[in-house]
């Protein structure tokens, strides 16, 4: 089946102008490739592959699938893969489904006996094969463990920033929630106050508080120069004992644009001073989401205040909480509202039901009565009715009024009988078991890691997982730091399946299947644990020390009645005594910040799967069992390499030693058959690694990230499994880089490897030259993602060609002193993203691969040297991560986007080609521009952005030509008759100061909409602020726009948000037609000037028509003009 999307009227400038009939084709399994499918992808300037588990069996999905791939290699098309219940290193290896398929393809190949036929065949059947390994390697979306609603606004998302679509659908409307968004709306636009607003949203966990902040923070965030939305932080606070300091620091990166600095990771009184100086000198918009402390406020806003006209919503279920915070306290208080979120009318209760259970807006036949009790139970709670409703869908009357009837027999709050309910819907004892497990220990955690361990634990967690998500009780998310994906619960249904463990046994917690908390300190420490434990969790930094009283070492004997443990976290705990009391059925063994030197020799393992001693004492890893005869169960203690007798570790999955310092060697790999993930990072003290990790031959993840390492290049020739290898911080050699074959490994990350270091091994020394001593890397042919960053790689140190790394999607560079994009690099045939963040010698990157979809250029410093990014105009510029905050604001150029040098070195024939004359009193004047924490005094500019030019100066003077004058900040027109088109549009308004005395201006966002032909344009200068003089401020522009873009008869509206305390703006008439601060140049007027001289290959002539590659863009902001990996 495919489905066609024709162009609509509201796209954008840019999507007019393409010449293509459908803006995505949508390929899956379905009907045979028809000639006019063949021409809807030709004439489509984007597709969506959704490969699913029966994709590769269909010859026509195939066909489909070669097509469009010859597509993309012919022209910018865009493609969008989806992987829809299946891996993509199935499809790119052909295993599964596709592997069966494909074998099918291959007998019908053999099982034809006309040689013609048979040699088509085969030729198809290399086109399709190679099809599936491209497509597999290219960025797309998978839809395992995700809600299909989420994914696909998701997608559509990515398609309309790819595609320079500007007309976006604002967020769902959230149901029964009108009167709180008009509330909300009406707080957020009002600027009568001059000194800080805030306004508190409260209610109950589950009434919404959050949605609606995050509904009106979607829709207002860009008209605020700077803007934080903290989700979920009195969880965050809570999970962890530096939970703040993580909060902390997602806030200062948004509000000021840059990253934090590492040494202020231990120190949140550090980072409150932090945030206060960014926010007393620049006006905000933040959310603070779930604040469950006064401590949380007053380390998040401070106690000096911030800079008059900043909005910060606060969500929380405590009243009182805002008004106590130190902002209050101070002589000039911010001015406080709140609203409270009530329960939904039944009106709209029903709303919410139907959708879920029925989803349609009305009750099905026969359900009106049940669909009525429930709605009374829930009593207008939308996450209860949310989750109710999904657990019933599908179901018949029957069992709804079994269930109405379960629920009132209960005798809980009613808002836990609800989700407890949920619960009880489970269709096995098992996804029960998972659903406990990941509520009580696991959420948070690492979602491969968690699947890992429960499998182990006889849990069937695939089905289970799907099961939980499809009833509202689990989620996944994304988390952008550690690089992984999380298990995710809300905060009402992660209560509710901890109080259905307490229910186990109410006044005897030692007998509950789950333990952890105080009540496990409490279990343990007297004694008390039975065999129905299956999971404990202790971490002694998160126990509140006012409640343990006594001494709090622990005995292991404690765990000698815990048969059945499974799950055991016993981090920084103080314990002594014999280790063979431990459990034997252990699984997860966690006990971070473990105190002796080595492995006790009596601990037993042989079930474990995943063990974690990070941040321990230990000083070598190395155990094995032996069995003399006639002895009992021993252990012995190896230091780097085994002896004979030993019985190995034959379920060990997982280990991570992450951060023990005193660790300096590692061996009896030998024994550990089924390791797949080693994780040694921040081992400062680590030497070097056994040799028999060569034995490991499932190993696939290892992150060394340790300082002294050495023999490294050795055990990565070793293992031929490895798809990820983490490096940070190895000083491992010095140079050039040398190619390697290596079967199968996919990623290498060799971060931070630095130079004038030792090697020990006298193989790779003998490798090279007597002149020049260079570390010899294995840079396998099957790469797809590189990361050489922080290794002080100049842009000498790489060979001459890449381009056997024809598989290479991704490469980072970031940190090192490069001067200019190395020759090797632009031989990459497949080269999608390629990252140079905080390069700070880099001066250009000139032609990057065609293929580059992600160009990253962001610096945390402002000492840096980039002054001109050249690519190719049919590139899009949507995919290029900059931090315009960042840019040298004397000289810079992003070759057709954006262009900056001072305005006395621009010539006047481009001057007058905009239509501006008599703009002498210009000369000599200085403003001072800045951006974040960088002020630059420097003279007047002339901008170029995305198809606008603008100038700034101080003073209140406006060019001569604008005759009559008026005041305001929005205004309406339509454009004259004329026999030219429009092709051009001047402005100029002049700011003046709230505030007297105050010479700081926030310049404000630009929107001009044709409301005849439903086009909008939004337009932020990167320029956060400007500092004069005086009291005013005038900003000079010119637009251009396409030829039909704007036509005589469209109406125009134009507005300025936020709106500015004064605005003044002129009109004229006459040839040029000015409309208040509108200056419109017709197309007869500007053939004979070109803009080349300003911009270079950006804008040129063709056909007597100005061709400008790239446009102002709708719904831009500073940093959010990214397509990251």
């Amino acid at each position: 089946m495919v489905v066609l999307s024709e162009l609509s009227e509201g796209s954008s400038s840019s999507s007019s102008t393409h010449g293509r009939g459908y803006d995505v084709f949508l390929s899956f399994r379905g009907e045979n490739l028809k000639p006019e499918l063949k021409s809807a992808i030709k004439s489509s300037r984007a597709s969506v592959i959704v490969l699913s588990k029966n994709y590769a069996s269909s010859r026509w999905c195939l066909d489909e699938l070669v097509l469009i791939l010859e597509q993309r290699m012919s022209s910018n098309h865009i493609v969008f893969p989806i992987f829809y219940h299946v891996e993509p290193t199935d499809v790119r290896k052909q295993q599964s489904s596709f592997g069966d398929a494909m074998a099918k393809h291959r007998r019908m190949m053999e099982a034809e006996t006309d040689a013609n036929r048979r040699s088509k065949w085969a030729q198809k059947i290399e086109l399709w094969d190679k099809a599936l390994r491209e497509v597999a390697g290219l960025k797309g979306k998978d839809a395992n463990g995700r809600l299909e609603v989420e994914l696909i606004d998701e997608i559509l998302n990515d398609i309309f920033r790819r595609l320079h679509i500007s007309s976006r659908f604002p967020p769902p409307q959230l149901i029964g929630m009108e009167n709180s968004i008009k509330f909300v709306t009406s707080w957020l636009k009002d600027v009568s106050s001059n000194t800080t607003d805030i306004l508190t949203i409260l209610g109950m966990g589950g009434i919404g508080k959050t949605s609606l902040a995050k509904y009106v923070y979607a829709l207002h965030f860009l008209e605020f120069d700077t803007s934080s939305f903290i989700e979920d932080i009195t969880r965050r606070c809570d999970k962890k004992s530096n939970g703040m300091l993580d909060v902390q620091k997602q806030l200062y990166d948004d509000i000021s644009k840059r990253s934090s600095v590492q040494g202020h990771a231990h120190d949140d009184s550090i980072y409150t001073s932090m945030i206060e100086n960014v926010v007393a000198c620049k006006k905000v918009f933040l959310v603070l989401d779930d604040i469950g402390s006064l401590d949380q406020l007053d380390a998040l806003l401070g106690r000096k205040g911030f800079h008059p006209g900043s909005k910060i919503i606060i969500t929380t279920k405590d009243t009182w909480l805002t008004k106590s915070c130190a902002l209050f306290k101070m002589n000039v208080k911010p001015k406080h509202e709140t609203h409270k979120i009530k329960g939904l009318s039944e009106i709209d209760s029903h709303k919410i039901l139907c959708f879920h259970a029925f989803m349609c807006n009305d009750p099905k036949a026969g359900y009106e009565e049940v669909s009525k009790k429930l709605v009374e139970y829930c009593e207008g709670h939308p996450m209860a009715l949310k989750v109710l409703a999904r657990s019933l869908h599908n179901r018949d009357v029957t069992y709804w009024e079994g269930y109405i009837d379960r629920l009132k027999k209960e005798n809980n709050s009613p808002i836990n009988n609800v989700l407890r309910m949920s619960f009880d819907s489970l269709p096995s004892e098992n996804d029960k078991e998972l659903f406990k497990h990941i509520a009580c220990i696991f959420v948070g955690m690492d979602k491969d890691f968690t699947v890992t361990i429960l499998e182990a634990c006889d849990i069937e967690i695939r089905s289970g997982i799907t099961n939980l998500i499809d009833r509202c009780l689990l989620s996944f998310k994304w988390n952008k730091e550690s690089k992984n994906i999380e298990l995710v619960m809300h905060q009402l249904v992660q209560e509710m399946g901890k109080f259905v463990v307490r229910k186990e046994s109410l006044d005897k917690p030692w007998e509950r299947s789950r333990l952890w908390g105080y009540e496990s300190f409490k279990a343990l420490k007297q004694k008390k644990g039975t065999e129905n434990v299956l999971g404990l969790t202790i971490d002694m930094q998160m126990l509140e020390k006012e409640k343990l009283h006594g001494s709090l070492e622990l005995k292991t004997d404690a765990l000698s009645k815990m048969d059945r443990l499974m799950l055991l976290q016993l981090n920084y705990v103080q314990i002594t005594g014999s280790y063979n009391e431990f459990p034997e059925e252990l699984r997860w063994l966690c006990m971070h910040g473990f105190p002796l030197k080595s492995i006790p020799p009596d601990l037993p393992m042989e079930n474990l799967v995943a063990l974690d001693l990070s941040y321990s004492n230990i000083e070598s890893f190395g155990i094995c069992y032996n069995y003399p005869k006639g002895l009992p169960k021993r252990l012995k203690q190896l230091t780097g390499s085994c002896s004979e007798e030993k019985r190995s570790l034959r379920s060990l999955k997982i280990l991570n030693l992450s951060f023990c310092e005193q660790l300096h060697s590692l061996g009896g790999f030998d024994h550990l058959p089924k390791l797949e993930r080693l994780i040694l990072r921040g081992c400062i003290g680590l030497l070097e690694v056994c040799e028999s990790i060569k034995q490991c031959v499932e190993l696939f993840f290892i992150d060394m990230s340790c300082i002294k390492l050495e023999k490294l290049s050795r055990i990565i020739c070793m293992l031929k499994k490895v798809e990820i290898l983490l490096l940070n911080g190895c000083y491992l050699g010095e140079s050039r880089i040398k190619i390697r074959d290596m079967d199968s490994m996919e990623k290498i990350k060799a971060n931070n490897i630095g130079r004038n270091t030792r090697t020990s091994s006298s193989a790779v020394l003998k490798a090279i030259s007597a002149d020049l001593k260079f570390l010899t890397i294995p840079l396998p042919r099957s790469l797809v993602k590189l990361s050489l960053a922080n290794n002080n790689l100049s842009t000498e140190s790489f060979p001459m060609d890449f381009g056997w790394l024809f598989m290479l999607n991704e490469l980072h560079l970031d940190g090192n002193p490069i001067v200019s994009l190395p020759n090797c690099i632009r031989s990459l045939p497949r080269l999608g993203i390629l990252s140079m963040r905080n390069c700070n010698m880099l001066m250009s990157v000139e032609d990057p691969p065609h293929t580059l979809r992600v160009l990253d250029l962001h610096f945390d410093s402002e000492k840096h040297l980039l002054r001109k990014v050249v690519f190719d105009p049919q590139m899009s510029p949507l995919g290029f991560i900059l931090d315009w905050n960042m840019l040298a604001t004397s000289s810079f150029e992003f070759q057709g986007l954006i262009k900056i040098q001072p305005m006395e070195g621009v010539e006047e024939k481009v001057i007058r080609s905009l239509g501006w004359t008599k703009l002498d009193f210009l000369i000599g004047r200085r403003v001072g521009t800045y951006l974040v924490n960088q002020r630059e005094k420097s003279e007047i500019q002339m901008y170029y952005e995305f198809g606008i030019f603008s100038t700034i100066y101080e003073g209140e003077k406006m060019p001569n030509w604008i005759s009559d004058r008026s005041t305001g900040s929005s205004m309406s027109f339509t454009i004259p008759s004329s026999p030219n088109k429009l092709r051009g549009l001047n402005f100029c308004y002049v700011l003046t100061s709230q505030y007297l005395g105050y010479k700081t201006f926030n310049l404000p966002v630009i929107i001009i909409s044709n409301i005849t032909k439903n086009h909008t344009w939004k337009y932020k200068h990167y320029i956060l602020n400007v500092d004069v003089v005086g009291k005013c401020l005038t900003l000079l522009s010119h637009w251009m726009f396409g030829v039909n873009d704007m036509e005589c008869g469209d109406q125009i509206t134009i507005t300025m948000r936020p709106e500015p305390f004064h605005v003044e703006c002129g009109l004229t008439t006459g040839e040029y037609i000015l409309t208040i601060w509108r200056f419109l140049l017709f197309e007869n007027q500007i053939r004979e000037h070109s803009y080349g001289s300003l911009f270079g290959d950006g804008v040129h002539f063709k056909d007597d028509q100005i061709q400008v590659h790239f446009r102002a863009l709708s719904q831009w902001k500073p940093g959010l003009l990214e397509d990251g990996p």
